[in-house]
């Protein structure tokens, strides 16, 4: 891949995770030993649900190998901002939603690198086994880990500066989560096209799949509604950008987006249009007051 492509998609990725960390405190970690059911119940859907989810659509719905393991590349990511603002809107458990994308953001960089290889291996074969684990784990380390904990460090000793820059973080942020979602939909528009009755169904099915088992799962272990409407709102709402980093990542090319990217980018936009509903659903019963 051309190294100024390779290099924008880094530094959105590094905006992104900065501005995630600006969000934390330190005291959103301690959240974990305080409500411990919660937390288990939403890590557990983000390491195990979503995977085992986006696994079953992408062999049920026929995607072609390369774009059934950007199905699964999008499900190894943690949430992002999207997911704690959504949960605001929602009326949700915000301190729940946060410490969850800031544990699996930074848990991620682990899983993703020994997730992927073993998904790839599985459904590439052969052609896998370029692929490079320890590498892509440095990569990640270096453009998730390091910002995510520069923002919190931040937060933590900087706390007038921090509040000062973190609504321009958020925007310069928001602004790369665009331009990357777009522009890895131009570069594989044909690609798109080609596979738009499969890969969109596919991808809008999964997003709704996991917000209902999401919320599901919750009540199924006896959450209340706040901690219930975080936990499917983290868990069906993904980091696209990093999907689709990770993607370019994958195999080298040149000024161009691999196929691994695609699903990605299709869901930076359609999951807006299928959990705004549902994050108006949430709040409706919300403010309702009433119980399932």
């Amino acid at each position: 891949m051309d190294i100024l492509f390779s290099a924008f998609f880094t530094l959105a990725l590094v905006v992104i995770m900065f501005s995630l960390g600006l969000s934390l405190r330190v005291g959103d970690f301690a959240r974990i030993f305080r409500f411990p059911k919660a937390f288990a119940v939403g890590l557990a859907a983000q390491l195990i649900l979503i995977p085992t989810t986006a696994y079953i659509v992408g062999r049920v719905s026929g995607l072609s190998p390369p774009l059934a393991l950007g199905l699964m590349i999008l499900s190894f990511c943690p949430g992002g901002p999207t997911s704690n603002m959504m949960t605001k809107l929602a009326h949700g458990d915000v301190a729940l939603s946060i410490s969850l994308t800031g544990v699996t953001s930074l848990v991620t960089v682990f899983t993703l690198p020994i997730l992927l290889k073993l998904f790839a291996d599985q459904l590439l074969g052969v052609s896998a086994a370029a692929i490079d684990v320890a590498g892509l784990g440095v990569r990640l380390f270096v453009s998730m880990t390091i910002p995510v904990m520069a923002g919190i460090a931040l937060r933590h000793y900087a706390e007038p500066l921090a509040s000062r820059i973190e609504k321009h973080a958020f925007r310069g942020a928001l602004g790369f989560f665009i331009i990357v979602v777009v522009g890895a939909l131009a570069v594989n528009w044909g690609t798109f096209i080609a596979n738009l009755g499969r890969l969109g169904p596919s991808v809008v099915g999964l997003n709704i799949l996991l917000l209902v088992l999401g919320f599901g799962i919750a009540k199924l272990f006896a959450l209340n509604d706040a901690q219930a409407t975080a936990i499917a709102i983290e868990t069906g709402i993904q980091n696209a950008a990093l999907g689709i980093t990770v993607g370019s990542l994958i195999v080298e090319r040149t000024m161009e987006l691999p196929p691994f990217s695609l699903p990605s980018g299709v869901y930076g936009i359609t999951m807006y249009f299928v959990s705004l509903p549902f994050v108006y659903w949430l709040r409706s019963r919300m403010l309702r007051g009433s119980h399932i």
